[in-house]
């Protein structure tokens, strides 16, 4: 593949970054102590001595040498920063990857290409070059700007970025049920990406924590072809044979602890155009914004077939494997209603929806329980419409799901989000819950309905829960809320429920929320703390869980807000007129943040949450811990809650911000800046005292060190550029 083949879409001009002089001094610094100072100085076509000469111009430490488990394990967090800095060309050089790696990880690897905003900036080769004196100047202003507020030297990690393995509960869990009799979980540090081609992607420490909780099995992203060619189309299978043997000795190294492996599977999966002059039989709907097709299953038999194959070759290699998760729409593009609009497909459109669905998950069946008769096939009603709708109709999704449940053998497992179309008035504003939650608590009515038409149909039933944290705050390992979790999982015991699909890509911290699965909070507190500071923890926790019932939750505010970005997100002193993108590029995009909710209300709710927020960390502060395992256990409970309300902070802070903006008032402008720089302080502390901070296994992580530092001197730039109100010069 040819740089040129990679998609730029609108290639619109790249973002302005006004708090540095030039852009190679924005790639410098996004780039200081994670890549090696000898790729970054060719990158930027200059010397080794002379990068680091224009390092401590800035006021970084120009002897930092580079973390080079960013390269392995963060690359994902590379790629975002300089997005809008460089061109494809020095992108690759940046990384070292060729072309159809980045391809790969950009249509394969979680909607990388969506959450970038489905652009490539059109941005100009970058190299160092002098600086004419006013640039010198605005950039040692920089280098004072950080003395004055790091006298003792800029911060640096206590603990290593990517060390949190190192961090896990060293303590046994506490069981004193058993509740549920299934469940499994996304392993903690592995990647959405291509998996086998990782070093050691599923540690031994992590394995044997999940182990000692009772968890029974991990899944782990898996695209077929990668595993079994697709005949006269082998070059899309590179390395397949590699792969097989790298799933193997993981699903053997799994069993050492007794865990099984799932795969996570969309199939079959949409592939690129040239693939179709190949297999012009298996066209399906043209997808242009991704240069891809669907996979017609009714064109043609053949990739029923292939899908039945490859299943069968799969667990033929790996026999032990637990089973498979499938969702069949409206992930990643696969059959041609995987959106659906199969009545656009010529082919298709004679066919009911609900067979092209059951047919690809009959062909799977198929094929693993043909040489694993145990392994689960766990089926997701994610998204399952005969008819696309933005707002779900309960009603006719559940009968159209129930459609496909007729039609599929009775050893499918049906999984259901728990909180799934749930009813909410939140601050008045009434709506659907259209995603999964930890501050609304589940089951709704809809997955009551799916779970009843599943067992009708003698099919097994799965609850797919949240207990660690969401996608309303997945920079924290857990969100420490255990009475929302508590109240959610009773309330699935009440339904029969015993199987749990415990997390999708985050929340799979082997601690925290997790223990509530085997005991009360009353019972956790009891264990780690004194019974007097044990009934202040449980205090603090009721505060903090009714707190985080405020939270204005809609899909805009989880994909396109601040509240995962948090401290990290910039202030614009002027409106950017940039659209958010997911979970990457939040900007000042308040419009689509608040979705549904008025700005008056939406506002008011993060306030209310945070005012809870607060209570609880007054009640934490009337902790005096009586021995040194009580510390340990308060200090880790402190630093998440702490860590949690500087996002909380913020993101109230980014909505006021915005507002005050529109209403010209720039001394609250200028009072919300400084309260920012104090929270990004605060919260950049505690991201050098814990590796977890900032982390989420599908976005690698949300901010590093220096963005932390960069939105400091962002801060101080506006403050320096706000116009004097009329007010202060009176």
């Amino acid at each position: 593949m040819n740089i040129s083949e990679l998609p730029v879409g609108k290639s619109p001009a790249p973002e302005v970054l006004p708090h540095f002089p030039t852009v190679w001094q924005a790639v410098l610094w996004r780039n200081w102590g994670i890549i090696p100072v000898e790729r970054l100085a060719r990158v930027l076509n200059t010397t080794v001595e002379e990068l680091r000469r224009a390092a401590q111009q800035l006021g970084l430490d120009p002897q930092l040498e580079a973390d080079l488990s960013w390269l392995k394990h963060g690359y994902l967090t590379i790629i975002r920063n300089n997005w809008h800095l460089l061109p494809y060309s020095q992108l690759l050089e940046l990384i070292d990857w060729t072309p159809e790696q980045l391809f790969r990880s950009l249509m394969e690897e979680d909607f990388l290409w969506l959450k970038l905003g489905r652009n490539k900036p059109d941005c100009p080769v970058v190299h160092l070059t002098a600086l004419p004196e006013q640039e010198l100047a605005e950039t040692l202003q920089i280098s004072a700007l950080l003395k004055q507020h790091f006298p003792t030297g800029i911060p640096g990690r206590k603990e290593k970025a990517f060390a949190f393995l190192h961090k896990l509960p060293a303590e046994k869990p506490v069981v004193c049920r058993e509740d549920f009799t299934f469940n499994f979980i996304a392993p903690y540090s592995a990647s959405c990406g291509d998996i086998f081609n990782e070093e050691d992607p599923l540690p031994d420490v992590l394995l044997e924590r999940y182990a000692a909780m009772g968890i029974q099995g991990i899944w782990i992203h898996a695209v077929l072809y990668h595993f079994v060619p697709i005949p006269g189309a082998e070059s899309y299978s590179g390395n397949w044979q590699e792969r097989r043997q790298k799933l193997r000795a993981l699903a053997e190294k799994c069993q050492r602890y007794g865990l099984k492996i799932y795969l996570y599977l969309n199939e079959p999966r949409s592939l690129d155009l040239p693939f179709f002059d190949l297999k012009p039989e298996w066209a399906g709907l043209e997808l242009p914004e991704l240069n891809t097709r669907t996979i017609c299953t009714a064109r043609s038999s053949e990739p029923l077939e292939w899908l039945e194959y490859a299943v069968r070759e799969v667990w033929k290699c790996v026999p032990s494997l637990g089973g498979a998760f499938c969702i069949t729409m409206s992930e990643n593009p696969t059959n041609c209603h995987y959106r659906a609009h199969s009545d656009e497909c010529p082919y298709c459109r004679n066919e009911h929806p609900a067979q092209i669905i059951a047919d690809v998950l009959k062909a799977m069946e198929r094929g693993m329980h043909s040489i694993s008769p145990d392994a689960k096939l766990i089926a997701s009603t994610w998204s399952w419409q005969q008819v696309s709708r933005v707002v779900p109709d309960i009603t006719a999704d559940t009968a159209f799901a129930g459609e496909i449940m007729s039609r599929l053998p009775r050893s499918v497992h049906i999984a259901a989000v728990s909180e799934n179309s749930l009813d909410l008035n939140i601050g008045g504003v009434k709506l659907r819950l259209g995603d999964y939650s930890i501050s609304q608590v589940g089951p709704s009515e809809k997955s009551k309905a799916l779970w009843k038409k599943a067992r009708e149909c003698n099919l097994s039933v799965v609850a797919k829960v949240q207990l660690n944290n969401s996608w309303e705050l997945a920079a924290v390992p857990y969100i420490p809320v255990p009475y929302l979790i508590f109240e959610h999982l009773q309330n699935l015991k009440k339904e029969g429920i015993s199987g749990l699909m415990l997390s999708w890509t985050h929340g799979g911290y082997p601690g925290g929320n997790l223990e509530l699965l085997r005991a009360t909070p009353e019972e956790l507190a009891a264990k780690r703390f004194s019974p007097e500071n044990a009934e202040k923890v449980c205090e603090a926790w009721r505060q903090f869980s009714e707190a985080f019932r405020q939270f204005p939750f809609c899909k805009d505010m989880l994909y396109a807000g601040p509240a995962n970005r948090g401290p990290s997100n910039r202030f614009y002193p002027e409106a950017s007129l940039l659209r958010a993108t997911m979970l990457y590029f939040p900007v000042d995009d308040l419009k689509t943040w608040r979705g549904y909710y008025p700005e008056n209300v939406f506002e008011h709710q993060f306030s209310l949450l945070l005012d809870g927020w607060k209570e609880g960390m007054e009640t934490l502060d009337k902790i005096v811990p009586q021995s040194p395992e009580e510390k340990i256990h308060f200090q880790e409970l402190k630093q998440i809650a702490e860590a949690s309300m500087c996002h909380f902070e913020s993101v109230l802070r980014q909505i006021r911000f915005v507002l005050a903006r529109e209403r010209q008032d720039t001394s609250e402008m200028q009072e919300l800046l400084l309260r920012e720089i104090k929270t990004v302080k605060k919260l950049l502390s505690l991201v050098c005292q814990d590796s977890r901070l900032g982390f989420e296994a599908s976005n690698h992580y949300f901010y590093s060190l220096n963005d932390l530092l960069e939105k400091i001197i962002s801060c101080c730039s506006i403050l320096q550029k706000l116009p004097v109100s009329a007010t202060e010069e009176k």
